[in-house]
């Protein structure tokens, strides 16, 4: 009787109306989120039949994922172009959001966060496409340059390569970074910045010690949301890198797919979400006390 009337106060609370409230949203998580990534984790302690999967528990896809030079050579470069892209995403996107916050009229501010937006209203995929297009041989940039004298020949350099992969990547995020940063900076008490500079601050230290760090929030969110994705892109290298430049993603597709060598294929991307995280929480950790110290 009493577990009863403990179950019956339960019902009546605010927990259960909470996690009832939830249960549709966690349930779908669960189905399409959990779900695949448990399986995905079981394949890869799984050992590799012609056209199935055996059953049988190993850890040789992790010992040939770990020892393979090729394997760590596409690691280690998606990783170095992943950092390359967020560096330059979040260096470009932060005087944009900093413009905007602090400078444009408020009641422009909408309107500001409209064009930033635009890039979203066509597919990622077209995207790509206009940048292999201004890259090519036969490009925009190329076109340009000879019209003007500057070349006398196509530059070969600017497509195809890590380069173009970052320019394509970091445009393709860049509104990713600009919002959340913008957010983290309209949230600063400007009358902060009033009494730094009553205090005979100048406006660069003003903004070193104060709105740098106040707006720090919003940079390791866009750190994060520009890094965890950029890692696992595989259009780009295919369409600007002519798949001759694979990143991680690539080669799992490659073995999932043509190879059908599905437990090697599930022990690389589990292998990658593991690197993604831990570098994902080592930034984070890093950033714990400059953050710490705006609270």
């Amino acid at each position: 009787m009493a577990q009863e009337t403990r179950w019956g106060r339960f019902r009546r609370s605010e927990a259960a109306s909470g996690y009832l409230l939830v249960s549709p949203t966690a349930a779908y998580a669960i189905l399409l989120l959990a779900a695949p990534l448990a399986m995905i984790i079981l394949y890869s302690v799984f050992r590799d039949g012609y056209l199935t999967v055996i059953p049988a528990f190993t850890f040789d896809n992790y010992v040939e994922t770990w020892s393979s030079p090729i394997y760590r050579s596409v690691m280690i470069r998606s990783l170095s172009v992943s950092m390359a892209v967020t560096l330059v995403t979040v260096l470009l996107a932060y005087p944009v959001a900093y413009f905007v916050s602090f400078h444009v009229d408020p009641s422009r501010k909408s309107l500001w966060l409209f064009l930033i937006t635009i890039p979203f209203w066509t597919s990622y995929l077209i995207r790509v496409f206009l940048w292999k297009v201004i890259l090519g041989y036969n490009g925009v940039v190329n076109s340009a340059l000879m019209s003007i004298g500057v070349i006398d020949e196509p530059l070969t350099w600017i497509n195809y390569n890590i380069q173009a992969f970052v320019v394509t990547l970091a445009h393709a995020y860049a509104p990713f970074a600009i919002l959340p940063i913008f957010v983290a900076m309209e949230k600063i008490d400007r009358s902060l910045l009033e009494a730094g500079q009553d205090l005979g601050e100048s406006r660069l230290m003003t903004f070193w010690r104060v709105t740098l760090p106040l707006s720090m929030a919003g940079v390791v969110a866009a750190v994060l949301i520009v890094f965890i994705p950029v890692i696992g892109d595989y259009v780009t290298p295919n369409l600007i890198g002519g798949g001759k430049i694979p990143m991680i993603a690539n080669m799992i597709e490659n073995l999932m797919l043509v190879r059908d060598n599905k437990p090697l294929g599930s022990a690389i991307a589990v292998s990658a979400m593991l690197i993604v995280t831990v570098v994902s929480l080592i930034f984070v950790f890093l950033n714990r006390r400059f953050l710490g110290g705006t609270k």
